[in-house]
Parts: C-alpha cells; sequence; structure tokens
C-alpha cells in the first residue's frame, strides 16, 4: 500500500483521568524515511518518541484534533476520541481524496467510505504508528507545560494517567478544572469528600464567605 496515498490516524489520552484527548492525522513521505524505525508509540521512550516526533515533522504533512476536558465529561470518552480523530482529518486539505486508515475498530465517519478501521492498527501499519507518537509527544508536552501551573498532580511524569501518586495527590489537593470528572476515580472521589476544584482563581463561596467577613467587621 503506497504510504503517500494515506492518511494515517490514531489518538491517545483516551484512558487518563486529566487533559485533552489528542488525535493525529498523518500523511508520510514514505521516501525520505526509514519505516523501520516508526513504531507503536507504545514501545518508544519519551527521548525516543521526541527524536521520532522531530524526524515526522521533516517528512510529513500531519494535524491535530484536541477534545476538552469539558467536551469528554459532556459526551464521553468514546464520542470525543472520535470526534478528535475527525477534527484532525478536516484540517488535511483535500483529505478526501486519501484512504483513511483509524487505529481501533470504529470509524469517525461511517458515511465516508475511505475510511477504514484496523485493530491494533498501531502495530500493524506504519502510517497508524507515526500518526500515534506524534499524537502521543504532543499531548506529553501539552501535560508538561500543564503541570508547571499545577505542579502538585506530578502530570510531567504520568502526563495526567491515573497513577497511584497522581490518585494520591487528587485525594490530597483536590480536583483541577482539567480533570474528567465523569471518569470514575475522579467521580468516587468527589463523592467521598467535598473537593475545592482549583483553578488558581477564587470560588464564588470563597469570595461570598470572605464578603460575609467583611460585611460582620463593618457592623
Amino acid at each position: 500500500m503506497d504510504e503517500n496515498k494515506i492518511i494515517g490516524v490514531d489518538e491517545v489520552g483516551r484512558g487518563c483521568l486529566a487533559g485533552p484527548v489528542v488525535a493525529a492525522a498523518i500523511i508520510l513521505n514514505i521516501k525520505d524515511l526509514n519505516n523501520k524505525e516508526i513504531k507503536d508509540s507504545k514501545l518508544l521512550s519519551f527521548k525516543q518518541r521526541k527524536n521520532m516526533f522531530n524526524i515526522l515533522k521533516k517528512n510529513s504533512v500531519f494535524r491535530f484534533g484536541i477534545v476538552s476536558e469539558k467536551k469528554i465529561d459532556d459526551i464521553n470518552i468514546l464520542n470525543a476520541s472520535l470526534l478528535a480523530m475527525k477534527i484532525a482529518v478536516s484540517k488535511i486539505d483535500n483529505y478526501k481524496k486519501y484512504k483513511i486508515l483509524v487505529d481501533g475498530p470504529m470509524s469517525f465517519d461511517k458515511k465516508n467510505l475511505n475510511i477504514e478501521p484496523i485493530i491494533n492498527g498501531d502495530n500493524l501499519n506504519t502510517s497508524i504508528s507515526a500518526a500515534s507518537i506524534m499524537a502521543k509527544y504532543y499531548r506529553d508536552c501539552l501535560m508538561i507545560r500543564l503541570a508547571r501551573k499545577f505542579p502538585q498532580y506530578m502530570w510531567e511524569k504520568n502526563f495526567g494517567y491515573g497513577t497511584k501518586d497522581h490518585i494520591k495527590n487528587i485525594s490530597k489537593y483536590g480536583i483541577c478544572k482539567h480533570h474528567r470528572k465523569s471518569f470514575k476515580p475522579i467521580h468516587n472521589i468527589l463523592s467521598k469528600k467535598k473537593n475545592i476544584i482549583l483553578d488558581n482563581k477564587p470560588s464564588c463561596l470563597t469570595l461570598l464567605f470572605i464578603w460575609s467577613l467583611f460585611y460582620l467587621w463593618l457592623k
């Protein structure tokens, strides 16, 4: 199959407790690439993904689709993942002229007969593997940037996944606006105790409490 006439699509972040889901759509210039080095992103270290990202960036056309935590909570993670893929592909010029290979069992647009879902596609197809690398590294960098604002969750290490330390720190510090409140671990924590949602801004209840104290002081 001619990879130059294929759009490979994959998404990352479905199982995370925080952060968006990110999809990548990519058209490879296969003549300039050693496709043996292009593997499923889960098989590569962060450093290897970074190196491959920079190589692919120079030898492909690619676009990203990003769906926020709020949207995930509104429409569920499956629909959010499919939406992210649809957004990424729609950003590629003349995408309807290409064969579109998608990782997983489902098409993001059943009306588009050019879409072919492939189970375990990130291991079986070079274009899908490349998309997985692009999406994974892009999302990792996004979570590292968010970690600077919310260091208590250690996203620079866990990237929003439900590690033991991440869940422990959620229980300790509460959730923030980037957490997915519809996900079971977050929902369970919220149901056990009242959490303060951290967004670096005072909540309405906090402002009301301060105003009440000020009013009583005036009296």
